[in-house]
């Protein structure tokens, strides 16, 4: 199992393969700062490579998912001097992306929990996770234009979940809606009202995937993500051979011999330690 790194502002829970990773900055709504993005990064490395962990269920503490980026440190990023060698502002920028990237491209299943702000950068964490769960009265939205600046970084994540027409309307009116609304543009999959619902939603879900095999979640996962980069020809050929892998390998294999003897396949069966 992997080794997770010490976090300050991120909080970190590994059971039964099912990686709880909270914000922890409620002081701040879990608004993201340089240093929490640095954890969200050094994390997801820790477990790219390990199979073992199947889930990672992001939420945040103090009732709010996450309220954006950090604007202290954007205003510190932006006293520093720009010259042509250095540019914080765009540095910082350059760090959410690639947060974004990371939890996107994650070979687990990405569940979030969405409550209280899911606001810019939060809303653009819950547009690239493969499960979304929200309470009702979550207050989801893109402030920035409001504020004199562009949802740049996440921009491209909310026109994947939810298509081009209702981003460009949530864009230019600095939509704000609740988690109703969410699942009615295809934001969020699930809306459960109190906490035992939203643990009963979860657990379901985690039971989902775990009836699913990590190596062809993950393969699955990267297929849908590239399939808009490549040609048709491309998707067909990319397809066939990753499909061929998987018939192959020792999931494929293992998948047709629980399939034939009648039990669960051996990632089925949780004793994940």
């Amino acid at each position: 199992m992997a080794d997770l790194p010490q976090t300050e502002h991120l909080a970190l829970s590994l059971e039964q393969g099912v990686l709880h990773l909270t914000f922890n900055r409620p002081e701040a709504r879990n608004a993201m700062s340089l240093a929490m993005l640095e954890e969200m990064q050094a994390t997801f490395a820790a477990i790219a490579e390990d199979r073992e962990v199947r889930v990672v269920v992001l939420r945040g503490a103090g009732g709010h998912f996450c309220a954006g980026g950090d604007i202290k440190d954007m205003a510190r990023a932006r006293g520093v001097p720009l010259s042509d060698t250095q540019d914080a502002v765009a540095d910082y920028s350059r760090a959410f992306g690639r947060m974004i990237h990371t939890v996107d491209a994650a070979p687990q299943a990405v569940v979030a929990i969405l409550e209280g702000a899911v606001l810019g950068g939060g809303f653009g964490v819950a547009c690239v996770t493969d499960v979304a769960i929200a309470a009702p009265d979550c207050k989801f939205g893109l402030p920035e234009t409001g504020l004199g600046i562009t949802p740049a970084q996440i921009a491209p994540a909310v026109v994947q979940r939810i298509g081009l027409t209702q981003a460009r309307r949530l864009g230019v009116c600095g939509g704000r809606f609740d988690g109703r609304e969410a699942q009615r543009l295809g934001l969020v999959h699930f809306v459960e009202e109190g906490e035992e619902a939203i643990q009963q939603r979860l657990a379901e879900v985690v039971a989902q995937v775990r009836r699913c095999a990590p190596q062809a979640v993950a393969d699955t996962k990267t297929l849908m993500r590239q399939c808009g980069l490549r040609t048709p020809e491309q998707n067909i050929d990319t397809a066939a051979r990753v499909f061929a892998a998987g018939i192959r390998g020792d999931e494929g294999q293992e998948g047709t011999r629980a399939f034939i003897e009648k039990r669960l396949p051996r990632w089925a069966q949780v004793d994940q330690g």
